[in-house]
């Protein structure tokens, strides 16, 4: 203890360049611990895309297929499954609740999906959060529309504007269905999930607007008006997907044998946290660069650390020779260099800790609002103590160097003139 004391009060009386390297480190720390949590937090929040959902079914296909098209609205599904399936399936007794998905048109670059009210009632992401509308409400009129968050800020879209649906991926004039035309109704609350990149209309809907189509295309001498098709059977023949809640957990396996070896036609049930965490095996690559980008920012400010420690050597040879000359010894000097190298780890640690709590408070609402990764204030995790503990035992390893320095110094050398 006495040695940190001298340490501290020699760091102070050079605190311009201690408080740059100190700086430094603390800057270094700040972002190491930073990136992890939002690794950690970004993988939670990639997890919990889809919360509460026991199944995804849809027509037979791989699980990641399924879910990027279902859940991400990534990617066409290869084929579709009929309604009568989806009804036999939903009316399962293990069945507690299900909501159909009719994916395939778009809207200037944005996804649409044909859906019923349950969607807005159960479905669930972020640990059971449900949806949240900031103005209006469901669809209740055959053509009206709910956006989410970024479809509405990224357009500019109010309550009760008028948007025209577009038949596929491509919004170009000749596939839009311009004569049936959806108003805006309701505005969901940002989620940082694909929710807020979709325009959700009824099932309905989307069977409307296709009244007059058939294979992709107008049918030729044939167009119905928005009215004429509210009179039409708008029953959907097929839709692309359904999420499957069930009345017990245990009933999870049973469901999806069912669904697998469905007679009428091949469908597929997946688990979606298990197909979340195959997605994220494929994509999660990035998480272990920024982590590696990290870690050498910490390199580099405790490479600053040696490098202020070495260069201040020769400056303080006569500050060691007094020490020396007043009975310190070798290895009193070797003590008092590390314990400057421990001291500026340490408190560069500290700082680095009040600074990323700073930055959280501040941005977190951001952050979670924007992004829907909701950054935790809590305790340092085992393993951010553990990152913690290598950049301090790293700082004792990088103020090795000059404390040998210091120690081979002998007192007729810091006694001595250099020319």
């Amino acid at each position: 203890m006495p040695i940190l004391h001298l340490a501290w009060k020699s760091l102070l009386n050079r605190r311009l360049t201690a408080g740059l390297t100190l700086f430094s480190i603390a800057l270094s720390v700040t972002l190491l611990i930073g990136v992890e949590r939002v690794r950690v937090e970004a993988r939670e929040s990639f997890a919990n895309t889809l919360s509460g959902t026991d199944l995804i079914v849809g027509a037979r296909s791989g699980g990641v297929q399924l879910l990027l098209y279902s859940v991400f609205r990534i990617g066409n599904a290869t084929n579709n499954m009929s309604w009568k399936s989806y009804q036999d399936i939903a009316a399962l007794p293990d069945v507690a609740w299900s909501i159909p998905l009719s994916l395939g048109d778009s809207h200037r670059g944005y996804r649409v999906m044909g859906t019923t009210q349950d969607y807005f009632r159960h479905y669930h992401y972020a640990r059971n959060r449900g949806l949240v509308f900031d103005h209006g409400g469901p669809f209740n009129d055959l053509y009206d529309a709910v956006l989410g968050a970024e479809v509405a800020a990224a357009l500019n879209y109010r309550m009760g504007d008028a948007l025209v649906v577009a038949h596929g991926g491509n919004d170009v004039s000749f596939a839009r269905h311009d004569n049936k035309p959806f108003k805006v109704a309701g505005i969901l609350k940002r989620t940082g999930t694909p929710v807020d990149r979709t325009v959700h209309v009824s099932l309905e809907a989307i069977e409307a607007i296709h009244a007059d189509w058939q294979g992709g295309a107008p049918i030729p001498g044939l167009s119905l008006s928005a009215e004429q098709a509210r009179n039409k059977d708008l029953t959907p023949a097929a839709i692309t997907a359904a999420l499957v809640g069930l009345n017990s957990r245990i009933a999870t396996f049973k469901v999806q044998r069912y669904v697998n070896e469905y007679s009428e036609e091949p469908l597929t049930a997946i688990l979606p946290g298990v197909a979340l965490s195959e997605l994220w095996g494929i994509i999660g690559i990035a998480e272990n660069a920024l982590l590696i980008v990290s870690a050498f920012v910490v390199v580099v400010g405790l490479f600053g650390m040696l490098t202020a420690l070495l260069t201040s050597l020769n400056e303080r040879r006569r500050e060691m020779a007094i020490l020396r000359s007043v009975g310190a010894r070798p290895g009193h000097i070797f003590a008092l260099i590390m314990g400057e190298a421990v001291v500026l780890a340490a408190a560069g640690i500290a700082l680095g800790l009040g600074l990323l709590y700073g930055l959280l408070i501040v941005a977190r609402p951001v952050i979670e609002a924007r992004y829907g990764i909701s950054l935790a204030l809590g305790t340092l995790t085992p393993h951010e103590f553990l990152l913690l503990g290598i950049v301090l035992l790293a700082g004792f390893v990088a103020g090795a160097l000059p404390s040998y320095r210091a120690y081979k110094l002998s007192l007729a050398d810091g006694l001595s003139i250099r020319v």
